[in-house]
């Protein structure tokens, strides 16, 4: 039986919508109903290039749903049990999984470059990011779905494939934010308000959200935010003023620009953490000069999908949202369709809005 997805037949190339033939779930593999995808900025950059996947291809890699049939071998999920989609399965025999460092599996992305699907003229599809997402039902191999604890409602579930991971991830793991530590946030996206509510959860003090855009004040309060700064060139003059002339101890950049982690580093105290989150392209060069890195004793890290082993961190996220903490409804700034996507990859584009919420 056919689906509809969104298929990206070329890169920048607009989606399109189209019929698409799935396989039955072979050995290891589950098929998963969608109840909803979230529209992340990745998959932006999948489809412009700036992020490399095989083309045509199936993207999206933040869902939930259920499941309707597994393959042979699969013991731990059955028809009928809600799950959330993993997009970077760990092997746990690379070198990185050997060291606990699962995020950084070696093998998390062999699964995209395989065949995913066809069209109904027989056009072979990939799955971007693995889990194919943006489509009414998909099949992953079954470390791909990752059971959904009691309590958390099935669409707003999708968000914590991706954005709450790496949200709450970059707090707790990568920056490891203590209570009564300052917080300034880059981006006041998808992320960007998962990283907010993580700092209100880790119990930050003063928490300052960073934006291009005015009207992003009022989302970022609600996730968190103490301070509200728009970006500009007196952004670091301005965290520093908030916070006794020092700087913030943590600041973590969710928006990939050269810019903004150059000003998330400045708006770091001496001896700080700047974690940088968002995803940029090979253009976007940041400098530093030999002596500043000395002086300011800061540190600088990467972050992969907030340094998390979402098998371990799922539950504790839905402990967080049905105690109240995390509110995932908050994310979502538009619930679409699939035909909605393109505009919603317009919108990222002019940094607007927080989360757009596919809803089958």
């Amino acid at each position: 039986m056919a689906v509809r997805a969104a298929v990206l037949p070329a890169i920048g190339a607009p989606l399109e919508l189209a019929e698409i033939v799935l396989p039955d779930p072979g050995p290891g593999q589950v098929r998963v109903r969608l109840a909803a995808a979230g529209v992340c900025h990745s998959d932006l950059s999948l489809s412009n290039g700036t992020m490399r996947v095989p083309v045509p291809a199936v993207l999206g890699h933040e869902g939930a749903g259920t499941v309707v049939a597994v393959g042979e071998g699969v013991g731990h999920l059955a028809p009928g049990d809600p799950v959330v989609l993993n997009w970077a399965p760990s092997c746990g025999t690379c070198h990185a999984c050997s060291l606990g460092e699962v995020w950084l599996c070696a093998n998390a992305l062999n699964g995209a470059v395989g065949v995913h699907a066809r069209t109904t003229d027989g056009t072979e599809l990939h799955p971007g990011l693995n889990v194919a997402a943006f489509a009414e039902e998909t099949v992953v191999p079954a470390s791909c779905a990752l059971p959904l604890p009691d309590g958390v409602p099935l669409t707003d579930a999708a968000l914590l494939g991706c954005a709450v991971l790496t949200g709450y991830g970059a707090v707790h793991h990568a920056a490891k934010v203590r209570p009564g530590e300052t917080v300034a946030v880059f981006g006041v996206g998808g992320v960007g308000l998962a990283t907010l509510q993580a700092a209100r959860i880790a119990g930050a003090s003063t928490i300052v959200a960073v934006d291009v855009l005015p009207e992003k004040e009022e989302l970022a309060r609600a996730a968190g935010a103490t301070e509200y700064v728009l970006a500009s060139d007196e952004t670091a003059r301005e965290i520093r003023a908030l916070t006794g002339g020092h700087g913030v101890d943590v600041a973590v950049e969710c928006a990939g620009r050269a810019v903004s982690i150059r000003a998330a580093w400045d708006s770091t105290r001496r001896g700080g953490r700047t974690t940088v989150v968002g995803i940029g392209g090979k253009d976007q060069q940041v400098t530093f000069n030999a002596l500043e890195i000395f002086h300011w004793g800061r540190t600088l890290s990467g972050c992969v999908y907030g340094n998390c082993d979402p098998a371990a961190d799922l539950p504790v996220l839905a402990e967080h949202v049905r105690a109240g903490r995390l509110d995932l409804g908050a994310l979502v700034t538009e619930r679409i369709a699939l035909d909605g996507i393109p505009a919603a990859f317009d919108n990222m584009l002019a940094g607007k809005g927080g989360r757009a919420l596919v809803v089958f």
